[in-house]
């Protein structure tokens, strides 16, 4: 190995002689003087591609150099199975060095997490969550176990920064630094983002224009700004028509190989096993609704095994490791390239093998959004990452966290906590006077400090609620005994059933026994078959303008690059056929067919929603539109469209938002109704989707 990088002399030998590398990685040479030198970097890499060293060489390097003490590496990931799967590589490197690293999320027992807080390792893997619910700890002595901190690492930086969670994150680091007492370093690793300079100023939060930072990605094409290098991998595209057919189709193939299949629900994932198990398919599952040990149990297992198949949805998508790969599978097509190229660099890491993955797909809607998104792909194409717009009600959360770390606060001083960075800033003044007219804060002498309402709302369980910005529906656990076997939907448990009531969980029938209402517990024994899988499913706000526009260009002819099946390829015939009087390659078409008049923008769901709420003089009463069309008023006319969408591109409007919905934004009860109303809106809309359109010719047809 070249000596030409300050890598520490101890860790040098061991990368040479323990790991058997005879160089560093291209990423983990070009990363390693920026962030060994303490400049913010965003480091873009392939699955696989190295990253986390990229990131802890230098940092144990410099820690070395500079004789760190403490906690001084904050290394937090999104998930806590990609902790759990790091620890050990992660521990093994510092041991080089003689340094500690320790893991604090919500499954390590609290006598672990006092020992760490007694013991103060140089690395801390953990979540966001846990670190608020650090700082609004009693029991956590803040300036003793934090104020060492120098650096962050955020792993899969961008499965953060497009949500609230990137929200919640911004405002912790900006609250660690206070802290701390200094600017911390930032170092962010991603396999996919469509905008890295943007994602590496976000991540830099109030440093972006003090602090140096670098997007480092040496594989990224000069010419592209994306960080998917030119489409590699052998990608195949089928069309089953069912999930039998599919389980089929994954019975049939690659004997002899390790599977990965992905789904896009739970309910999918626990069908397809039970189908496969019922074709003699070793197959093993994984969730986020099984138990943590059933979760881990079934991904040991595939590990050690060879001719096999586990089925998962997203929890597997992420770094964490399921050994040696074969195959990845997917059934019907993911949301996002970024999330596509995440599963399929899942494969191709055995020297000599390649990435692939095979695509069936169970409908014609499906197999169009699959070829749509494998264009994009081949294209190039990646989705920016953007914040969700109007955080209000983080900015709540956060005020009532500061409140709760700090026990009282200024009531002109607050925004200095998060150091002037937007929306936490004095932008924030009319939530911080909602806060107190409402009693969730109480105000004395200039000082803000938790109120009743704080008190009753949020203080269960020593304020947890506070400590996630995210929720979930509410589930029941089923137990087997005293095993915990996962989580359910409460609807398996009070729709009415004749016979025994089953369950279909970690891909076994069970006919449940008990159900204890109060604790939401039901207990289980096993059942010969006849069991049913169910979640309520949250979040999506359906396919986006690109994804549905490439859907469009699919209809109109466009193939993408990829091996497509005969099966597929004539089910695509017929679904140009069919749909081919409902796009316009120049345009937008408004279609009357039985009596029925519907306007196909191919706008996404969120650029439907904003058209639907703009044009309410065409717009059927109910507003029913998908990701694809709104339905008008039957008796319009074309003079009357002419007239009445003239100006429309001048007065875009946000959708407006069902009461239920702002029912359910969490926090959203600390905010004024009307500002709560505006986030949801501002997030359900999609402004320049709707401007493309309406700017946009249209052509009338009469459907037979």
């Amino acid at each position: 190995m070249s000596e030409d990088l300050p890598l520490d002399p101890v860790l040098l030998h061991h990368v040479v002689n323990s790991l058997g590398w005879p160089d560093l990685r291209p990423l983990q040479r070009a990363a390693f003087v920026p962030v060994a030198r303490g400049d913010d970097a965003l480091l873009l890499a392939a699955t696989a591609g190295g990253k986390t060293e990229a990131a802890v060489f230098p940092l144990l390097s410099r820690m070395t150099r500079e004789r760190w003490t403490g906690t001084s590496v904050l290394y937090l990931c999104p998930l806590k199975a990609l902790l759990n799967n790091l620890h050990p590589r992660l521990e093994r490197y510092a041991g080089w060095l003689g340094r500690s690293v320790a893991l604090w999320h919500g499954d390590v027992s609290a006598t672990a997490r006092r020992r760490t807080l007694w013991q103060r390792p140089d690395v801390l893997l953990t979540t966001p969550e846990s670190i608020e619910s650090m700082l609004v700890s009693a029991n956590v002595d803040h300036q003793l176990f934090l104020g060492g901190l120098r650096t962050v690492v955020v792993d899969e930086v961008h499965a953060f920064a497009g949500d609230d969670r990137g929200w919640h994150l911004s405002a912790l680091l900006e609250r660690l630094a206070r802290v701390a007492g200094r600017p911390l370093q930032r170092v962010g690793l991603s396999a996919t983002v469509g905008n890295p300079d943007q994602l590496l100023s976000w991540l830099q939060g109030t440093g972006a224009d003090k602090r140096p930072g670098f997007v480092i990605a040496p594989d990224r094409p000069a010419e592209t700004r994306t960080a998917a290098a030119q489409p590699s991998g052998t990608v195949e595209l089928d069309y089953v028509g069912s999930l039998v057919n599919a389980a089929v189709v994954i019975a049939a193939l690659h004997r002899g190989e390790k599977r990965l299949v992905f789904c896009e629900s739970r309910q999918t994932v626990e069908e397809l096993v039970q189908l496969l198990r019922e074709r003699d398919v070793t197959t093993f599952l994984s969730h986020a609704s099984l138990s943590v040990d059933e979760r881990h149990r079934a991904e040991q297992a595939f590990t050690e095994a060879r001719d096999c198949v586990i089925v998962s949805t997203s929890t597997l998508e992420l770094g964490i490791d399921v050994g040696d790969l074969d195959r990845v599978i997917q059934i019907d097509c993911p949301t996002t390239v970024a999330s596509f190229l995440q599963r399929l660099g899942r494969s191709g890491r055995r020297p000599g093998s390649s990435r692939n993955c095979l695509f069936l797909c169970r409908s014609a809607t499906e197999l169009t959004r699959a070829a749509a998104l494998l264009s994009l792909w081949g294209q190039g194409w990646v989705e920016p990452i953007h914040p969700p717009p109007e955080p209000r009600h983080i900015v709540a959360q956060q005020m009532l966290a500061l409140c709760l770390q700090e026990g009282r606060v200024g009531d002109r001083l607050w925004p200095r906590a998060w150091n002037g960075l937007s929306p936490f800033d004095q932008s924030a003044h009319p939530i911080a006077r909602h806060l107190v007219e409402q009693g969730y804060l109480d105000s004395d002498g200039g000082l803000l400090f938790i109120g009743p309402e704080a008190e009753r709302r949020f203080g269960r369980r020593h304020f947890m609620e506070l400590t996630a910005v995210f929720t979930g529906p509410p589930e029941f656990t089923v137990l087997q005994g005293r095993q915990e076997l996962g989580r359910i939907d409460p609807s398996l448990l009070t729709e009415e059933v004749r016979g025994d009531r089953r369950l279909l969980l970690g891909g076994r029938s069970w006919r449940v026994t008990y159900v204890d209402w109060r604790r939401r517990r039901c207990f289980v024994e096993p059942a010969d078959g006849g069991g049913r899988a169910r979640w309520t499913s949250q979040g999506w706000l359906g396919s986006s303008f690109p994804l549905t526009r490439a859907m469009r260009e699919v209809i109109l002819g466009h193939d993408p690059p990829v091996r497509m099946t005969a099966r597929a390829s004539s089910r695509l015939t017929v679904v140009r056929d069919e749909r081919s009087p409902l796009v316009h390659p120049g345009g937008t078409c408004v279609v009357r067919s039985d009596g029925d008049l519907h306007w196909w923008t191919w706008a996404g769901l969120r650029g439907n929603a904003t058209l639907a709420a703009t044009l309410g003089e065409v717009v059927d009463p109910a507003q029913r539109f998908d990701d694809y069309a709104i339905r008008l008023r039957g008796s319009l006319t074309r003079e009357q469209w002419r007239s009445l969408t003239a100006d429309a591109g001048e007065r875009l409007c946000l959708p407006e938002v069902d009461r239920r919905a702002v029912a359910g934004l969490k926090f959203g009860a600390a905010l004024p109704a009307r500002l709560a109303s505006a986030t949801l809106a501002a997030r359900l809309a999609d402004l320049a989707a709707a401007a493309t359109v309406l700017a946009e010719p249209v052509r009338f047809v009469e459907k037979c």
